[in-house]
């Protein structure tokens, strides 16, 4: 949809809002560094963990030394052994691993938060991490719960033509039936607006 509307109208969003389905790695570098839109979306992450240890949200990535620095202050260094989690045919991992000195984690009085079964912790990092943390800053400002409010208008212009009009399927074949059903459903919406903006304003006669 962002190809099409480039080549046929010229546009160039600076920004996308979607919902979560749209939050993964993939989506998000594409959109980042290959259009330059700011993704106002929430990002696919399941990293997260709970059972009472540290996840991955609790390590500090520095880009000077390419290292993770856990709660302790020990540095997880990048492996030089690729970790590949596609297909063998496919040249570059999604995922590069970072992992902690076993003498560190031995030593350390956080071990029991961090890596109980007693294995040297690791991380996984996504080489489209860049694009992932991107949309995690977005999502802590005030422009993206603006994005959040303008989302949730139009979805809920589409739950209405759903549950309240019945447009769950069309019942037009071919493309100009499916346009002119949708045109006769949109118009359906805006004249239930135009009623509410312009209320009876009529006063009852008495019997």
């Amino acid at each position: 949809m962002i190809e099409r509307a480039h080549e046929r109208f010229g546009l160039w969003p600076e920004r996308l809002i979607a919902d979560t389905a749209y939050g993964s790695a993939e989506m998000l570098a594409w959109l980042v560094y290959d259009w330059g839109i700011e993704p106002h979306i929430p990002v696919i992450d399941k990293s997260k963990r709970d059972d009472g240890t540290f996840s991955r949200e609790d390590f500090v990535y520095e880009h000077e030394t390419d290292a993770y620095i856990c709660p302790a202050g020990k540095q997880l260094l990048r492996s030089r052994r690729k970790f590949q989690t596609i297909r063998p045919d496919q040249k570059d991992p999604d995922f590069v691993k970072y992992g902690a000195a076993k003498a560190d984690c031995e030593a350390c009085s956080l071990r029991q938060q961090c890596c109980p079964k007693g294995t040297p912790r690791r991380l996984l990092r996504s080489k489209y991490e860049g694009a992932r943390q991107m949309a995690r800053d977005i999502a802590e400002t005030d422009d993206y719960a603006i994005s959040c409010k303008l989302r949730k208008k139009v979805e809920i212009l589409f739950a209405h033509l759903k549950r309240i009009l019945g447009l769950r399927r069309l019942r037009l074949r071919g493309p100009n039936g499916a346009n002119d059903e949708f045109l006769l459903a949109a118009t359906a919406q805006n004249l239930r607006k135009l009623a509410k903006l312009f209320p009876n304003t009529r006063k009852p006669h008495p019997a």
